[in-house]
């Protein structure tokens, strides 16, 4: 994620129903499904940045992180994730594009602040003129 901080898991437990319960570096808790064929249980990959199964199977803490903001309700949140990691930008240079402070864009970007309905449209339509500008 660029310049971030970034966040890890903390723990994992496998619930009998299948699902995982993630904490998060930052206290964050969550139980998701986690749409893996591998058998046995994960564990932590090299300092939290993953979930690693016996078979080799691995899970990224990024792509976990997508999933726990929906389960917490934050599809606001996960959306601005999505946009800047899909456009490689950093928080300095989403803030910048943006026309908001380093400071605001890191608190979307982490699920702490609500994202405004206007900033999500902004995103789009950054990304309807990027577009544009790359097809010229």
């Amino acid at each position: 994620m660029n310049a971030d901080w970034t966040r890890t898991i903390k723990s994992v437990e496998p619930r009998q129903s299948g699902a995982l319960f993630l904490l998060w570096s930052d206290g964050t808790a969550t139980e998701l499904a986690v749409p893996v064929k591998a058998e046995g249980a994960p564990e932590l990959g090299d300092w939290g940045h993953s979930l690693v199964w016996p078979d080799g199977t691995e899970l990224g803490a990024d792509s976990l992180w997508l999933a726990t903001l929906t389960a917490i309700g934050r599809d606001d949140a996960r959306q601005f994730m999505e946009w800047r990691l899909a456009n490689g930008l950093s928080l300095t240079r989403a803030a910048e594009e943006l026309g908001l402070s380093r400071r605001t864009v890191a608190y979307y970007s982490n699920g702490t602040r609500p994202v405004p309905k206007a900033i999500l449209l902004a995103c789009k339509g950054w990304d309807a003129t990027h577009r544009r500008r790359k097809a010229a």
